[in-house]
């Protein structure tokens, strides 16, 4: 008998359709993670059987590893797994308690001298990682590191004495962001999409706008890839579009761009659909099993975008 709370029958959903292609493509190749975490978000599946694959990536220290965020191999706590940890967390109604104070215990331990994350800790050196992620002995603090986790704890009213800190050292890297990397935009967005100042929020997120149209970091005109540059060490073709930055309709990014701009990403997002069901990993692969893990994710958070807008998916 299916747990309850699981995920509905496959025979109970139109075939065809790029949910139930999707479907097909995550419990043919995804990690039990992804599985339930798909069956949470699209099938009716319950938040128990997500918490509990979450729990196999915990460690004693309050943070998270052992690949749960593909491109770090190894068993040690990172940043960047524990920000992937609270990121599932948060999409099971799960963002608070207890688990969440051990979280903001272990990022304690962990931040640097001015209260903000390192991307990659130290720890992790000995094992096999992405080659475009350095590991160095003081690591500096890093926005695309802290400011989603802020703003996702923000969203969830989390209040912890290292949120202070935090908090303020993503206030100050926005402001002096330049809007060159393109990930670091979409952490500044993740950020002031739930800073408590809102009125600071909406002044800095229409300066990143002004500058990420200024400077072409979105592209536009899907038709017309090779007019916009890619930023230095990044992919072939790794370009970024409006969807990336304004992942929900209510988000800062999505003054941006114009609905015009925001159809034309749209559509080329669900047409990157593949014709196994599952999205492309568009960032530099270096490993055969780091890009099959992440495009589980990277399928979920598609699907995600397209029905935030209100495009059907099956």
């Amino acid at each position: 008998m299916a747990e309850s709370g699981g995920p509905s029958l496959p025979s109970a959903r139109p075939a065809h359709t790029p949910l139930l292609r999707a479907e097909r493509f995550v419990w043919l190749t995804a990690r039990v993670l992804e599985q339930r975490l798909f069956a949470h978000r699209f099938l009716n599946g319950g938040a128990d059987p997500v918490e509990r694959a979450l729990d196999a990536y915990r460690n004693e220290d309050g943070g998270y590893g052992h690949a749960l965020e593909p491109d770090l191999r190894g068993p040690v706590s990172q940043p960047l797994h524990t920000a992937r940890a609270l990121h599932v967390l948060d999409a099971v109604g799960r963002c608070g308690g207890q688990r969440v104070e051990r979280v903001c215990r272990y990022l304690t331990s962990v931040s640097t001298a001015d209260g903000a994350l390192p991307a990659v800790c130290p720890s992790q050196r000995g094992y096999p990682m992405a080659p475009f992620v350095p590991v160095v002995d003081d690591p500096p603090s890093e926005l695309l590191a802290t400011g989603p986790v802020v703003g996702l704890l923000h969203r969830n009213e989390v209040w912890h004495a290292w949120l202070f800190r935090a908090t303020d050292f993503c206030w100050q890297a926005v402001a002096a962001l330049e809007a060159s990397h393109p990930y670091e935009i979409e952490a500044a967005v993740a950020f002031l999409d739930a800073a408590p100042d809102r009125a600071r929020a909406e002044a800095a997120a229409d300066r990143l706008g002004r500058l990420v149209r200024e400077r072409r970091l979105a592209a536009l005109d899907p038709d017309r890839l090779d007019t916009y540059p890619v930023a230095p060490g990044y992919a072939p073709g790794e370009h970024h579009f409006p969807h990336d930055f304004a992942r929900t309709p209510d988000s800062l990014a999505r003054g941006w761009f114009t609905d015009e701009e925001m159809a034309r990403s749209l559509d080329f997002l669900a047409a990157e659909q593949e014709e196994d069901g599952g999205w492309p990993v568009r960032w530099r692969q270096w490993a055969p099993a780091p890009a099959l893990e992440a495009r589980a994710g990277v399928t979920i958070e598609a699907l995600r975008t397209l029905r935030a807008y209100g495009r059907y998916v099956g």
